[in-house]
Order: structure tokens, then sequence, then C-alpha cells
């Protein structure tokens, strides 16, 4: 017994290791399929992420640096305390999070927190419902790329914003009793402010344009990393499996099992997914806009990912991010359900 429990040990001391090294064997034994998910997430991302949110990444850089987070920072601060139990600097994080997309709200608050702006239970409460899918990602590269309707994209905003606001109106609950407020007249935005003239326009433009690609190739990095473990599961079979598990419940609800196994791609990574969905032709294609809906909010592992390496220097806990995605998940995919049944103009049964 003790030495199964050394071994049990050693598995778990290695686990990463173990997982690295098999992942490496996997590229090689299954290199022309890899190969293949390799170029199709590149032209995934070349064609849909990036024409969609680099623009957008760059216009908020150069947003950060003008007046207007201040004065929407001043203009919501009557209503940040009372529903969401934050500071009047925690503004700046929800309103970019909302516009900019993964990971950018996770990356806003850890500044907040290193800058000494917002207290612990602040930041996170502000890390469990500001790092949300973007609106252009969400009309532009779902809506419009993917499943070719406008109107699907802005069905799938309007949820998903009322999800993230449901989340970070139940999360104000989050350490209540040990609640510190920081009530700075000035802020880091502030002091971003002080050297910016036409003299230092270029460097401006610059400083924002180098920000916004690193953004966009990790996003890029993720979304191709995520394909070729997609396909090393396509590959040993591993889908297959699941397909075996899922079949009884498909037969039930009368699901895709398609369907199912696209949404298991969309929990790794949301971009491969929610490609997979919006291919599938369904008679009730409500199916695929509310697994969609649901996929966004939750963000999957890839984005997970991405915040766990902003957040790894700080002392801020995983933990609300990881309660508060699941939330929005569901009550986004909850909201899409009622309007889509509720609202004449958000039936999309059309195929």
């Amino acid at each position: 017994m003790k030495k199964f429990n050394l071994f049990v040990f050693k598995i778990r001391k290695n686990i990463l290791s173990i997982i690295f090294f098999l992942f490496t064997i996997c590229l090689i034994l299954f290199s022309s399929n890899n190969v293949q998910a390799t170029k199709l997430g590149l032209k995934l991302w070349a064609n849909s992420v990036v024409p969609s949110l680099l623009p957008f990444f760059i216009a908020v850089e150069l947003l950060s640096y003008t007046n207007i987070p201040n004065i929407f920072q001043r203009f919501f601060t009557p209503i940040m305390k009372p529903f969401f139990n934050i500071s009047g600097s925690g503004a700046f994080a929800i309103i970019m999070g909302w516009l900019s997309g993964y990971p950018v709200g996770a990356k806003i608050a850890v500044n907040l927190r290193e800058n000494n702006i917002c207290s612990k239970e602040e930041c996170e409460r502000l890390l469990s419902f500001t790092n949300n899918s973007g609106p252009l990602f969400i009309i532009g590269t779902c809506g419009i790329s993917l499943f070719g309707n406008s109107m699907i994209g802005i069905l799938l905003l309007i949820t998903h914003l009322l999800g993230s606001l449901t989340v970070g109106y139940l999360f104000k609950f989050w350490k209540k009793s040990s609640n510190t407020f920081k009530n700075y007249k000035t802020s880091y935005l502030e002091n971003k402010l002080q050297n910016i003239s036409f003299s230092n326009l270029g460097e401006i433009l610059a400083n924002s344009i180098k920000s916004a690609i690193n953004t966009i190739l990790m996003i890029g990095g993720f979304v191709i990393l995520f394909s070729v473990i997609i396909s090393i599961l396509n590959s040993s079979k591993f889908v297959g499996i699941i397909n075996l598990i899922s079949n009884p419940i498909c037969k039930k609800f009368n699901i895709s099992p398609q369907l199912i196994t696209s949404f298991f791609t969309g929990i790794l990574e949301i971009t491969n997914g929610i490609n997979l969905i919006s291919a599938i032709k369904l008679k009730n294609i409500s199916i695929n806009i509310i697994a969609t809906s649901f996929l966004l909010g939750l963000g999957g592992i890839s984005v997970l990912l991405q915040v766990l390496s902003i957040i790894s220097k700080s002392d801020l806990s995983i933990k609300p991010y990881l309660i508060g995605k699941l939330l929005h998940a569901l009550f986004s995919a909850l909201y899409t359900y009622f309007l889509i049944y509720l609202i004449p103009i958000f039936n999309f049964n059309f195929f």
C-alpha cells in the first residue's frame, strides 16, 4: 500500500511532464492529421478572428490613452457599489471587458490590483464577470462569418451581456464581510494621460499596435494549439468513445451526436467548437444557437489557460473566475432560450 501511494504521489508530481511528453509523441504519431489541423486552425484564426478583432483591439488600446475611460469611470461610479459592490475604478474593467473580448477584462482586473487601485475582493469580483467575448467576435465572427446571420450575432450579444450582468450582481456578495474599498482621486489611467501629446502620438500608435498584435497572436496560438489537440483526440478515437457514451442521451432527446462532439470541442476551444456547431444543419437551429451561447459564456479551457497565465503573478484566486464563467454560461443559454421562443424576430428555424 505504501509503495502504491508513493507511485501515485510521483505520478501527481510529474503529471504535467507526462502530459507534455505524451502530447509530443502524439504529434509524431498523428503528424499528417496534425499538419492539416494546424492549417485549419491557422485559416480559422486568419479568416475569422483577425479581421474581426485586430482593428478593435488597436482601437481599444488607443482609447485607453484618452480621457474617455475616466469619464466612464465617473459616470458609472453611482451604480458600481450598489449593483456590483465595486468602487468606481472598476468601471473601466467592466466596459473594456465588454468591448474588447477575452482576455482583456482579466488583464485590467490584474492591473487594478497590481496598482493597488482596487482591493483583492473587488478584483476577484471583476474577474468573475468582466472577461467576456467581445461584440465584434460575437456579431462578426459568430453571427456573420460562421452562422451567416447578423441577427443571430445580435441575439448572442444581448444574452451574453445579460448573463455577464447577472453574474456581476450575484458576485456582489463575494467575500462581502472582508471587503475594503480603495478611494483614490487618481488612478493609473489618469497617470497614463500625463505625458500624452501630439509629439508622442506616433509612439502611442506603435505601442497600441504592438499590444494588439501580441494579444491577437496569443489568441491565434491557442486556437492552433487546441486545433491540434482536437485532431489528436479524433485520431486516437477518443471522440468515438464520447459518441458511444452520449448516444443514448442523443436518442432520448433527439440531439445530433455531431452536436455533442462539437460542444465538447467548444469546451476545449470556443472558436473551433462554434465553427463546428454553426456547420451542423439541423431543422431546429435554435439548439445550435443555445449551445453557442453556453460556450461563449463559458469561454472554454483555452481561455481559462490564458486567464491563468495573466493572474499567476498576482494574489487573485482563480476560483471566482471558474464559478463566474459556469454561471455565465448557464444564464446566457437560459436567456437565449427564452428570447428565441418569446420574441418572433429571434426565431431562426429556417433550415
